[in-house]
């Protein structure tokens, strides 16, 4: 009996020692597509489907082929269903440019007074790249601001909307938010103009994904439609046109945007909507003139649709969190069976916790002592 606490300390500290680890965060993985990262995945495949992990172009049986385009990515989605008709490198992440716009005004849209006025900053005004003229003056509205970004691609007008927001740095966490919870995994915002910067980007599948849900919003969808509209000056206003040119060349097209820098070289959000269904093209990486390209594809769509079999999803965005109620703690959650189940990080449940082996073994080990105690007294008892 002499043994029988030793072995009790061996076997809590075994309890302590052999607890396995679980993770905190499920891994992205990441199959190097694109010029600038690689493809989000989701613990069952990549986002949207198996089929849209690769590089090359994915296309229904049973109809012929999308129109060749030089663009190195592209997607053809139903926007009613979700249902991607054909893509080519959907994942692969590529820079921009200004098609990160349209992420900019799905996140600020909900969250600025349409009506409030905005005195822009010298860092606004003076922003590189495509502009309106902002001057530093509270002649703007935020409506003329977000019809600015999206007619005529304003960066100084994205910078004026991110300072109106509460600043640069809020702004960027909030696209960045809003890209997850869109699951557009690929999308990382470093601006909120889609001036090229180190870590930036976005994928095909992505802006279909940000094009779908701003095409739920009246607002974005109102603005990204507009052909022309006047925009306030020190002096009256001027007049500003909408650099999509399909919005005057194809039939039932209602925007969305277009982007060009030299590093990201062309890209392309579109949607049109004939009778009573709206398909959405997207392009990215397109070293030319890309309009009629977009606008076969367009067709295309419309001739697929509902006649193929998809070859993935545009995948709905992710519930709001429900913030707990002021001063009261979340429920602990209560175990109710010992039975192995799958925990939240996909590993399985090893049984009873090692809690429990812990109090069993010191239990054990101190009726072992008592037990040792015992005998010695009675030996030292005189007979």
């Amino acid at each position: 009996m002499r043994h029988v606490a030793p072995v009790g300390v061996l076997l809590a500290a075994n309890a302590l020692l052999g607890v396995p680890a679980h993770a905190g965060d499920r891994p992205v993985a990441h199959t190097g597509n694109g010029s600038a990262g690689g493809t989000a995945h989701a613990d069952n495949g990549p986002v949207g489907g198996t089929a849209l992990g690769g590089r090359g172009i994915v296309a229904p049986p049973g109809m012929k082929a999308p129109p060749k385009t030089a663009a190195k990515s592209y997607v053809i989605a139903d926007a009613e269903t979700g249902e991607v008709l054909a893509a080519k490198d959907p994942h692969g992440r590529y820079l921009p440019a200004s098609t990160l716009k349209t992420l900019t005004a799905l996140t600020l849209i909900p969250k600025l007074d349409k009506a409030m006025k905005v005195r822009p900053s010298s860092r606004a005004v003076n922003e590189e790249g495509s502009a309106v003229g902002l001057v530093s003056k509270p002649l703007y509205t935020v409506e003329d601001l977000f019809k600015a970004l999206l007619l005529v691609s304003g960066n100084d007008c994205a910078m004026a909307l991110a300072e109106a927001n509460g600043g640069l740095a809020k702004t960027l966490r909030d696209m960045n938010a809003e890209a997850k919870r869109l699951q557009a995994f690929d999308t990382v915002a470093k601006t909120p103009s889609g001036l090229d910067k180190p870590g930036q980007s976005s994928s095909a599948y992505d802006l279909a994904l940000i094009a779908r849900a701003g095409l739920a919003n009246h607002d974005f969808q109102r603005y990204t439609s507009t052909k022309t509209g006047k925009f306030p000056a020190p002096k009256g206003y001027y007049e500003i046109g909408n650099h999509n040119k399909l919005l005057w060349r194809y039939k039932g097209m209602i925007g969305v945007k277009n982007g060009w820098t030299s590093k990201a070289l062309g890209s392309f959000v579109g949607a049109a909507r004939r009778n009573g269904h709206t398909v959405i093209v997207t392009i990215m990486r397109h070293d030319g003139y890309f309009w009629n390209e977009v606008a076969d594809l367009l067709d295309w769509g419309f001739a697929a649709r509902g006649r193929v079999a998809p070859v993935g999803r545009l995948v709905d965005p992710l519930p709001e969190a429900t913030p707990t109620p002021t001063g009261q703690a979340a429920a602990p959650q209560v175990a109710r069976s010992t039975t192995p189940r799958a925990t939240d990080d996909g590993e399985r449940s090893q049984g009873p916790s090692p809690v429990l082996y812990v109090l069993g073994a010191g239990v054990l080990g101190g009726g072992a002592l008592l037990v040792y105690g015992l005998r010695r007294r009675s030996r030292r008892k005189p007979s």
